[in-house]
């Protein structure tokens, strides 16, 4: 009788998981997801109280969850937490910030912030993860919170979109440079996911309608859509898949 090939695990468990931006939406999902999977998972963000409660409930559920105050636009404070607290084997990078406007409205200040965060933070974040494992001898498997608007134009997104595309690049050329150190690393890509800070898009009824139509499968995100994929590209599910897209976006750039 053949002997039948076995499924690659998802299992996480002895793993370190470092997850910026979890203090909520798709940052908190992600955290949850990876614990479930048995990661020991740091929740970093800037906002110390809403990580606290976060991880009381997490550790409630029996999983392994801390905190670590992080703002991934300080770069040299974020390179030292990193050291002090990894080698971590994930990372999970949901730090992120938008300021929409047209194009021609778009103000120097705001420019500015939005790559201070996207790009800068999110590349020396991923650096510093990526200096640990390296300094340790370990594999591990880096992601960035993308966007489809990394692959496509959009309405009053000139600067996310750049940003964006700027975290697809970078996260290619090092997903060469650490693929030799079995270092992998790729984006996430959602469309609009129904959280907080994406009601007020939603609640415009001219950019529901275009977000709705461009969506194929004829539904917003969900948080729960981008967990899935997460646990996927974290475990040795996805050993071979690194410096590419995951597209969570409902076939929007598939038009």
């Amino acid at each position: 009788m053949s002997q039948f090939p076995s499924t690659p695990s998802f299992n996480l468990n002895g793993k370190r998981a470092l997850v910026a931006g979890a203090s909520s939406g798709i940052g908190m999902a992600c955290a949850v997801a990876l614990a479930e999977h048995g990661a020991e998972v740091t929740l970093a963000a800037r906002r110390k109280d809403a990580l606290q409660n976060l991880a009381t409930e997490m550790t409630a559920r029996g999983w392994l969850a801390n905190i670590l105050e992080l703002d991934v636009s300080d770069v040299a404070g974020t390179a030292d937490a990193v050291a002090q607290n990894g080698p971590f084997d994930i990372l999970l990078n949901s730090a992120g910030l938008a300021r929409h406007s047209r194009a021609v409205d778009t103000r120097p200040e705001d420019f500015d912030a939005v790559m201070d965060v996207n790009v800068r933070g999110a590349y020396f974040l991923t650096q510093a993860v990526a200096k640990g494992l390296l300094e340790a001898g370990r594999p591990g498997s880096l992601m960035n919170i993308s966007s489809q608007m990394g692959h496509v134009g959009g309405r009053e997104r000139a600067v996310y979109c750049a940003s964006k595309f700027a975290v697809e690049g970078f996260s290619k050329a090092m997903a060469l440079e650490f693929g030799p150190a079995k270092i992998r690393v790729n984006t996430i890509c959602p469309t609009f996911i129904l959280t907080d800070l994406t009601k007020p898009t939603f609640d415009d009824p001219d950019k529901r309608a275009w977000i709705l139509d461009k969506i194929k499968l004829g539904r917003p995100g969900e948080i729960e859509d981008i967990m899935g994929a997460v646990v996927y590209l974290a475990s040795d599910a996805s050993a071979l898949v690194t410096g590419t897209a995951l597209m969570i976006d409902g076939g929007w750039t598939a038009d």
